[in-house]
């Protein structure tokens, strides 16, 4: 250590902490240590200081290491404790190391207590490093990466806690915030322009919120805001001020100035049986009508509102997706990944859905057309189109002997479908009506999806596992990412979210993510898949960790199934 070593030393004889200091100074610790042996003494020595290591005797005058152990536990359980004692049973070390103690040495032993303490600051380290990294996922699990908000995920869930409560008193507000004109400056000047301005209107919306409510970035150009126990006339305030905010605000990029505006959806959430998927949609209907109406303005919700009732059979994509389910406008292309240090299979890809324009045969990808359907309750109809028609694709290139067919074909399904109870007899049908092997089929679920909806998620995983299918937990690190549901959910590949891929190679904490998701992933027995690697430096970084598979635009770009 390059700082002095910060010993306590729990210990009646000025002796023997004598001897102990002696010790470890002739092993070259430089030590600023002190000394207690009063239970009331350590604790106030826990309170003041940051210590490194406890190193306590076992018998002392109405004290002992038991105590000492619970003590130093209560106050930091991470702090690594020492027993070192001249007399101490077989029977009473066992209980201490049970207790929490991380090792004990008879003081006749002096000499093994410098390498005992060395293991255990590495160790200490190396938990700090996975709890820091721990921390940073579970941040970035309820935050956006971009604006530092909280995202969509964590909006819902306070909005669900929100609703939980108004039938017992409570008045909350939503307002449902879209910004006009964003697509003109990311598209001229760039996403990395597009990027600033969100980040600076972030923290324009910020002004007029109250410690209490909540700011969310929902994705894209989409904030939502979530004001507890407000009345119409503050929503309606607060929603005034982050117009005039927006309107005053003047964002300069390479010396041009560019004005934007914002259209604002309120909804209140003031009657018993509101629903999460109601209060959103009638706020999503709401900011349609105020851009429909002029843009920058606020629109309310009024359930006998015809004109909003007249936008809500206007909504566009939910009309665009069902046409392109009835006219076949969708599409499966795919995506190879690549094995990594002899993972085998080594022949596996992804399907990939695609929509096609009706007017000019443009190609949509998913982030367009995929949050509508979720939203509107497309989702099962869309996953079963999918299905069916990549495991048609796998049917015929089994028949003509392509590569397309070896390995593991993997076929992303939506949280909405892990609520379907027919699915599995689908699933089951279409293997058959294929003579495909479930062996042959990863089915993707979100981590968000599978905690979110724990219960079912479970019994979907174990209904593919009977046909024989595999199950991959998607985006992992992007959720709750709380590592402790992998012993719950028994699935076979672990795919790394991207946003840690990306900038590993720059970003330490990202790499120490991607590490740990490994090393979790691994002792939790599932193969590990690196999501957007786009670089040959990324991916032998990822062979240096110990990355089962590699997927990314530097592995393969997506493209139409051959034949298209």
């Amino acid at each position: 250590m390059t700082r002095p070593l910060r010993l306590l030393l729990v210990e009646d004889s000025e002796d023997d902490v004598l001897l102990v200091v002696r010790e470890l100074s002739k092993h070259g610790f430089t030590l600023d240590h002190a000394r207690v042996d009063t239970p009331s003494a350590l604790r106030a020595a826990l309170d003041d200081g940051a210590w490194d290591i406890v190193i306590t005797d076992h018998n002392m005058p109405g004290f002992n290491s038991e105590e000492a152990l619970a003590i130093v536990r209560e106050k930091d359980a991470d702090l690594p404790v020492i027993i070192v004692s001249g007399s101490i049973g077989e029977d009473i070390a066992v209980a201490a190391m049970k207790g929490g103690a991380h090792d004990y040495i008879m003081k006749g032993n002096l000499a093994r207590l410098a390498p005992a303490i060395e293991r255990e600051l590495r160790d200490a380290h190396t938990r700090q490093e996975h709890r820091q990294a721990q921390e940073a996922i579970e941040h970035m699990a309820c935050h956006d990466r971009l604006t530092g908000l909280a995202n969509r995920f964590e909006f819902e869930h306070q909005l669900r806690r929100a609703l939980e409560i108004t039938p017992h008193g409570h008045c909350h507000a939503l307002l449902y915030v879209d910004l006009d004109q964003f697509k003109i400056i990311n598209d001229t000047c760039g996403h990395t322009a597009g990027d600033e301005l969100l980040r600076q209107v972030a923290t324009l919306l910020k002004r007029p919120i109250r410690s209490a409510d909540m700011l969310a970035r929902l994705g894209g150009d989409e904030f939502g805001a979530l004001l507890q126990d407000c009345s119409f006339a503050h929503a309606q305030r607060i929603g005034e001020r982050m117009l005039e905010l927006i309107r005053d605000f003047r964002f300069t990029w390479q010396g041009r100035n560019f004005n934007i505006g914002a259209s604002i959806g309120l909804v209140m959430l003031d009657r018993p049986g509101q629903t999460l998927a109601d209060v959103l949609r009638q706020a999503d209907m709401a900011c349609y009508a105020a851009k429909d109406r002029g843009r920058n303005r606020i629109q309310v919700y009024l359930p006998d509102n015809l004109e909003l009732l007249r936008l809500h059979g206007e909504m566009e994509w939910v009309n665009r997706i069902n046409h392109a389910l009835e006219h076949d406008r969708f599409e499966i292309h795919h995506q190879r990944m690549v094995a990594l240090n002899g993972a085998t299979p080594a022949n596996c890809c992804e399907f990939l859905v695609r929509m096609r324009e009706a007017d000019n045969g443009g190609l949509i990808l998913p982030g367009a057309f995929i949050p509508a359907a979720e939203r509107y309750g497309l989702m099962p109809s869309l996953d079963r189109w999918v299905v069916s028609h990549c495991f048609a694709e796998l049917a015929a290139s089994r028949a003509a002997g392509t590569a397309l067919s070896q390995g593991i074909a993997f076929v992303n399904l939506s949280g909405a479908t892990l609520n379907d109870e027919d699915f599995l007899a689908f699933a089951k049908e279409s293997l058959e009506r294929n003579s495909l092997p479930g062996e042959g089929i990863c089915f993707e679920i979100t981590e968000t999806a599978a905690i979110a909806n724990l219960n079912n998620a479970l019994a979907f995983i174990d209904g593919v596992k009977t046909l024989g299918c595999h199950v991959a937990l998607d985006d992992f690190g992007s959720g709750l990412s709380s590592f402790s549901y992998l012993k719950a959910l028994p699935a076979d590949f672990l795919k790394i979210d991207g946003a840690f891929i990306r900038d590993m190679l720059n970003d330490p904490m990202d790499t120490a993510i991607v590490e740990a998701i490994n090393s979790i992933g691994h002792v939790a027995a599932l193969k590990t898949i690196a999501e957007f690697v786009e670089t040959d430096a990324i991916r032998a970084r990822l062979v240096d960790i110990g990355v089962d598979y590699a997927q990314g635009y530097g592995i393969h770009r997506p493209e139409a199934l051959p034949g298209r």
